[in-house]
């Protein structure tokens, strides 16, 4: 008799579901940058789905992910959206805070203010610490902004070309911009070049030595494949088409959904770029690209 309610216990047990199942549980994924940045804690916590130090890739998904965030951003409020979705699809994913001031909370939340050399070496850090606990060879990058610049300093100057395969870019700049344009610069007496507290910001600019380094040469380095996901309403890179270079992928969202309203920061949860992402991390498994009407940084359902 006891026997048999031990085995009935665990029977229920197994029923109602134990720890186990309920951690493979999908993860929720919004689709609205504004509301989940807000949200989406301080500089030191993960967004969902990342950091997990224990997870091994899978044999579907060889190469670890890795999120790196634009400027003002971190690797929690800049990837609400691609951490929770990577991991549902079976992705190890990561995630790091570069080029943050070095002052407390809630200065350091701003991340991405220092120079994109000192940012790269940062990264270098942070990919080869991913490698080393995962196993894996290379890595992919998915990046925002500047984060899809500054990556690439790392692959063409400090060994990041045989560690990388892939390296997706949201709203890139590979021709720069103007953070403040030459015209209030000149009036203001100021070099755009060289703004204070965010340093990045004046390499952003199309003449300043970094961009011109990056470039020389050309941009684009052997072996990693580059996608570049753009839209026409980008707010912070003018000309929008500083993110399209010739050699890589480049998609303008706008050619394939005329009711994708996103701007510069929507397009890092945007639903319709979060396909195309999905499909340059995994070609052999396209799924399907649709439309879906995205406003201004809320984004859609």
């Amino acid at each position: 008799m006891r026997r048999i309610i031990a085995l009935a216990a665990v029977l229920a047990f197994v029923l109602a579901g134990s720890p186990a199942t309920a951690e493979t549980k999908p993860l929720p994924v919004p689709y609205n940058f504004l509301p989940a940045a807000i949200l989406g804690g301080t500089p030191n916590a993960d967004a969902p789905g990342t950091n997990d130090w224990t997870c091994k890739p899978s044999a579907a998904h060889p190469r670890p992910v890795i999120l790196v965030h634009g400027t003002l951003g971190n690797q929690a409020t800049n990837w609400q959206t691609y951490g929770p979705l990577l991991k549902n699809d079976g992705y190890c994913v990561f995630a790091l805070t570069y080029g943050a001031l070095p002052a407390p909370y809630p200065v350091n939340a701003l991340a991405g203010l220092g120079s994109m050399r000192t940012s790269a070496v940062q990264l270098q850090q942070f990919v080869d610490r991913v490698r080393t606990s995962t196993g894996a060879a290379k890595v992919d990058l998915v990046g925002h902004s500047q984060g899809t610049l500054m990556p690439q300093y790392y692959i063409k100057f400090l060994g990041g070309a045989s560690k990388v395969k892939n390296y997706v870019s949201l709203a890139p700049l590979w021709h720069g911009t103007e953070v403040i344009p030459a015209q209030l610069a000149n009036l203001l007496r100021l070099d755009a070049s060289n703004i204070p507290v965010c340093v990045a910001c004046g390499e952003f600019n199309p003449g300043s030595t970094f961009m011109t380094e990056l470039r020389a040469g050309g941009v684009a380095s052997p072996g990693v494949t580059y996608t570049n996901i753009v839209t026409k309403y980008d707010e912070l890179v003018q000309p929008y088409t500083s993110g399209i270079e010739p050699g890589m992928n480049n998609i303008v969202l706008q050619d394939r959904c005329a009711i994708d309203y996103t701007e510069h920061f929507e397009i890092a949860a945007d639903r319709n770029a979060s396909l195309y992402v999905l499909n340059a991390l995994d070609p052999e498994h396209p799924r399907p690209i649709t439309c879906t009407l995205s406003l201004p940084f809320i984004g859609g359902p």
